[in-house]
This record gives structure tokens, C-alpha cells and sequence, in this order.
């Protein structure tokens, strides 16, 4: 083997993993989030646990990424520790489907349909299927199963570049003296374990494995590599629960244990039955089939051993990690409300989930900014101080909520986005600051409230009527507002602007009615002020729905230019505002 074939094994080892973290991400994109939602959503049967974790991972190509996952969600709350061992064993389950596709290669027949079978027969295919759709197609989904397919397309052309680079040292006694080595359980099991670790995926470490078959690489050596492999890939979960909650690092270290005991019972039971029984495939050079045959059983079984004691499993977990008293001074991290705390950085490799966890948590925002609203109003029909401190502490709330997702989506944009979720991502962005100036303003209409509770003032009946109305389409435009951002109804929101045009409207004719009182002496200066205070604060609110609105509509049609919008909308040759402001015109009429 000549420094040219080590260039070449380098470059197929490139190839191999690059194909893998492709196609890893195409699926991912692909799913949009559904898969990791279905995983939360995922009910208390350890049976289901495990066929879904299989079935997801089988599907993302990585037991990794859904290990990570479950501790995001352990550590967020969504999911209880119990649930997540079934998963966590599922997952191993599901990581083997990859070795199953790379044994494709290892096929030999004359027959024309099973060589086609092989991925060097129909990888090209793919791969020039998967070019087109990248270049020419303009919808997200067709460019992301274009990216699948050239990922598996890189995927199977760096695996054959590595066979074909390492097969030389099937002839170097060196390297085959090396092999032997591996023999030995614990030096095999501490190789595959390094690998694993520092590549950071079991299925890739198979894969490298699989394509050493060709130089003589044996059963007695392979076996033990792949139970290392199996605790290697716990590495990831254990980084990721760095610095979390006490429950998402016991997830991680379930994941360890379920691959530590189960790699000791499948050795101690393989090698003592070997040791009477002398299995004769042992002494024989391994293959890409038999590796993922291996790979597959011991995942199996150490499953079927230690599903029914996955209670004893999180009993172990929370041994090794021990609940502690937790002390009076905790930090602010530790207060971070249970709606923030579904903001977890785990997410951000699965940007459609975390996209998804960005809306839940803006939706919490926008209800929390919508009764700070109603609480803040209810105060000058019946003051109370307890409502008004409760406003008070909604408005730093809706603060921390906007500072924590402004910087979890800030981190977000940087990531590899589908044209819907950059949608999604640009709305969002938009919207929490205007929820964020809404709350301010209902703290702004508190301390109005406090003002007369204080000075013992009232307005007069005439005033209060008035008041009265524009309350109410005040009331009702927060209400629209929050609904459709909840359920992205588009076709709702064109009706807040029109009802915004006629809060515009009231403003204006209130103050005029309070100058006319003014002259008349009907209504006092101090007075005046307190009016102008909370009207400007209504409309100010009614503004920044007007605002969300304009925003879930614009980005939903590909621009963002708030002021060509509503100057387009406002026109008196659009039948259809005009006919929504006459009909809110005539709602919130008022008293003559």
C-alpha cells in the first residue's frame, strides 16, 4: 500500500462521512419536525417506545441525533425519564438499518436485476436524479429529496473508494498482525469504543469496519470492535447533557448503562458458549453482511434482555446521578420558566423541531401579553392592587421570553433552513417584539389606573361610555391578533387592519369630544391628561397588532415592506377593506 491508496482512503473516508451527514440532514429537512414531535407526543408503553425510537432513527440515519433529542426533551420537561429508555433502546435498534444498506455492496451475482441492486450499479442513477432536483427544482421538498439522494449516492461512492484503497493491506502481514490484536475482546471492544468516540456515529464506524472486510479482517475481530462501537456513540448523548437538568443527564447515562450491560451479558454469554461450542465462523474472514447481521443481533437482544428491567435502568441512573437539596440561592438559569426552557440549544441541529418550539413558546408569549391586556383594562372598572402587580410581573415575563427567543432564533437563522421554515423564522422575529411593546403598554395603562385609584378620580358618564367603546375594540383586535398568530390564519388577518383603521378613528374623535367638554367645563385638565394616556396606549396597542398581522401575511407572500402593504390595503378601491372597516364602523359606534 503506497502513500496514493492512503490519499485515496482518506478521500473515501471524506466522501462516506460527508454522504452520511447529507443524507442525515435531507431526511431531517424532510420530515419537517414531524418525527421529533411524534417522539414527544410519545405514550407511556415501553413497547411503542422502542418501534418509534427504531423507526425515527431508521429514518434520520442516526441514533445520536435521537438520543440527543430525548435528553433535549428530558431536560426540557416534555418527556418523563421513564418514557425515554425506550426510545434510547430503540434507537440503537434503528441505527443498524445503515450497516443493512452498505452490505448492498458486498452482492455477487451474474443476474442483471441483483447486481442492479448493488449501490455501485445504482448509486450514478441517484446521484444524477438528486442533481437535477437540487439545480432545477423550485420547491423545497424535491431539493431536499434531491439532497437525500446524492447524500446516499457520496454516501456509497466513499464506501467503495475505502474497500478499494484498503484492500492492498490484505497482503501485509503488518496490518493483518494488527487485526489479530483485535481479537482480544478488550482491545477490540477499546478500538471500536475510540472510534466511535471521536467520529461521533456508530453507524459510520460500521460502515468504515464494513469496508475493511476485503483485507482479512476476521469474526474474532470484528465482533469485539462492534460492541465497543455501540458504547462509543453514548458519547454524544454525555456531551449534550453537559450543564443540564439532573434528569437529561440521567438520560444520557441510561444510555450508557444499556450499552455497557448489555455489551458485558452478549460477551460474557458469546464467549463462554465459544469456549464449549467453538463457533467456526469465528476463524473466518468477516463480511459486510455478517458484520450487520452482528451489529443488529446484539442490539436486539441486549433490547429484549433489558427492556423488561428499564425501571431498574433509570433506578441506576438516578443512583449514580443523586438528587440534591437545592439551596436558596439559585441562579436565574434555574428559574427560567417552563415555556423558555422548551427553547433547549439540543434543538438546534433539528431546525424544523426547533422552529417548532420557537412558535410554541411565542404563542405562550402572545396569550401572556394578551391577559396582561384584559387585566390591565378590568382595573378602572374594579381596581385592585394584586391585578396590577400581576401585570407587573407578565411584563417582565413577556421581557425575559423575548430576549431568550431572540437569541435562540438569532442562533437558529445561522443553521441550514427550508425556505417554509426561514418563513417562519423571519414572522416570528418580527412578531415578539411587537407582543413585548404590547405588554409595555398595558403596564403603561396600569399605572393610569393607579393614578385615578390614587387621586379618587372618575370620568363622567358620557366619557365612560365613550371609553367603554373603544375598550371594546380594543379588547377584540388583541383577541384577533393572538388567535390568528396561534393558528396561523392567514385569511383572518387581513381583517385586523380594517378594524385597526377604525381604533384610528376613535382616537381621533374622542379627543375631539374631550377638547368640546373641556370648553364647556364638563371634564378637568388632570382629567385630560389620564384620557389621552390611555387612549394613546390603545392605539398604540391596536398599532402593533397591526404590525403581527401585516407580518404573517407579507411573509406568507414572499416580502416584507409594512408601508407598500397598508398604503395597497387602505386604498378606497379595495371592496373588500372598505366593506370590513363600514361593518366595524358600525360595531363600534359611538354614543352620540
Amino acid at each position: 500500500m503506497n502513500i496514493f491508496n492512503v490519499l485515496s482512503m482518506l478521500g473515501g473516508l471524506a466522501l462516506f462521512l460527508y454522504g452520511m451527514n447529507t443524507l442525515g440532514d435531507g431526511l431531517s429537512k424532510l420530515s419537517g419536525g414531524k418525527l421529533e414531535r411524534i417522539l414527544e407526543k410519545m405514550t407511556n408503553s415501553k413497547l411503542k417506545a422502542v418501534l418509534l425510537g427504531a423507526g425515527v432513527t431508521a429514518v434520520i440515519q442516526s441514533s445520536s441525533a435521537t438520543t440527543v433529542m430525548v435528553v433535549g426533551f428530558v431536560n426540557s420537561g416534555i418527556m418523563k425519564l421513564t418514557q425515554a429508555v425506550g426510545i434510547i433502546m430503540g434507537a440503537n435498534i434503528g441505527t443498524t438499518i445503515t450497516s443493512w444498506i452498505l452490505s448492498l455492496s458486498g452482492i455477487k451475482s451474474d443476474n442483471f436485476l441483483v447486481q442492479f441492486l448493488k449501490p455501485t450499479s445504482f448509486s450514478p442513477v441517484l446521484a444524477f436524479i438528486g442533481i437535477c432536483l437540487v439545480m432545477f427544482a423550485k420547491k423545497d421538498k424535491k431539493k431536499d429529496i434531491g439532497g437525500i439522494l446524492l447524500g446516499f449516492a457520496i454516501l456509497m461512492t466513499g464506501m467503495e473508494t475505502m474497500s478499494a484503497a484498503v484492500a492492498p493491506l490484505s497482503g501485509v502481514k503488518g496490518f493483518t498482525d494488527i487485526l489479530t490484536m483485535f481479537s482480544n475482546p478488550i482491545f477490540g471492544m477499546l478500538a471500536g469504543l475510540v472510534l466511535t468516540a471521536v467520529i461521533q456515529s456508530s453507524s459510520a464506524s460500521v460502515g468504515i469496519l464494513q469496508a475493511l472486510c476485503g483485507t482479512g479482517l476476521g469474526y474474532s475481530s470484528a465482533l469485539p470492535i462492534i460492541m465497543g462501537q455501540n458504547i462509543g456513540t453514548c458519547v454524544t448523548a454525555l456531551i449534550s447533557s453537559i450543564g443540564a437538568k439532573k434528569n437529561a443527564k440521567r438520560a444520557a447515562i441510561i444510555h450508557l448503562y444499556f450499552n455497557l450491560i448489555g455489551t458485558v451479558i452478549f460477551m460474557g454469554v458469546f464467549y463462554l458458549l465459544n469456549s464449549f461450542i467453538h463457533f467456526s465462523f469465528m476463524g473466518e474472514n468477516a463480511t459486510k453482511l455478517g458484520i450487520a447481521i452482528i451489529h443488529t443481533a446484539f442490539n436486539i437482544v441486549a433490547t429484549l434482555i433489558l427492556l423488561p428491567f428499564s425501571n431498574g435502568l433509570v433506578k441506576l441512573a438516578c443512583a449514580t446521578i443523586k438528587d440534591e437539596k437545592e439551596t436558596e440561592d439559585v441562579s436565574n438559569d434555574s428559574k427560567k420558566d417552563d415555556g423558555i426552557m422548551l427553547l433547549d440549544y439540543r434543538f438546534l441541529d433539528n431546525p424544523s423541531f426547533a422552529i417548532e418550539q420557537c412558535k410554541n413558546v411565542s404563542v405562550e408569549m402572545a396569550n401572556i401579553c394578551r391577559n396582561s391586556i384584559e387585566s390591565a383594562i378590568s382595573l378602572f372598572d374594579n381596581y385592585d392592587e394584586k391585578v396590577r402587580q400581576s401585570v407587573v410581573e407578565m411584563e417582565e415575563k413577556v421581557d425575559k421570553y423575548e430576549d431568550e427567543l431572540g437569541t435562540y432564533m438569532v442562533k437558529l437563522s445561522s443553521k441550514s433552513l427550508s425556505e417554509t421554515d426561514s418563513k417562519t423564522l423571519s414572522m416570528l422575529l418580527h412578531c415578539i417584539g411587537d407582543f413585548e411593546r404590547i405588554s409595555d403598554h398595558a403596564l403603561n395603562i396600569c399605572e393610569t389606573a393607579l393614578e385615578m385609584e390614587e387621586k379618587k378620580l372618575s370620568f363622567s358618564d358620557a366619557a365612560a361610555k365613550e371609553i367603554n367603546v373603544y375598550t371594546k375594540a380594543l379588547d377584540d383586535i388583541v383577541n384577533l391578533t393572538t388567535d390568528i398568530f396561534d393558528n396561523g390564519d392567514i385569511d383572518s388577518a387581513i381583517n385586523v387592519e380594517p378594524l385597526e383603521e377604525v381604533i384610528d378613528g376613535l382616537n381621533v374623535e374622542l379627543k375631539k369630544r374631550h377638547i368640546k367638554r373641556l370648553r364647556n367645563g364638563e371634564c378637568t385638565i388632570e382629567l385630560g391628561f389620564i384620557l389621552s394616556d390611555i387612549i394613546t396606549n390603545y392605539e398604540r396597542v391596536a398599532d402593533h397588532c397591526s404590525n403581527i398581522a401585516v407580518a404573517l401575511i407579507q411573509i406568507n407572500d414572499d416580502g416584507f415592506d409594512t408601508h407598500e402593504y397598508l398604503g395597497k390595503v387602505r386604498r378606497e378601491d379595495n371592496e373588500e377593506f372598505m366593506k370590513k372597516y363600514h361593518e366595524y364602523k358600525r360595531v363600534y359606534n359611538l354614543p352620540v
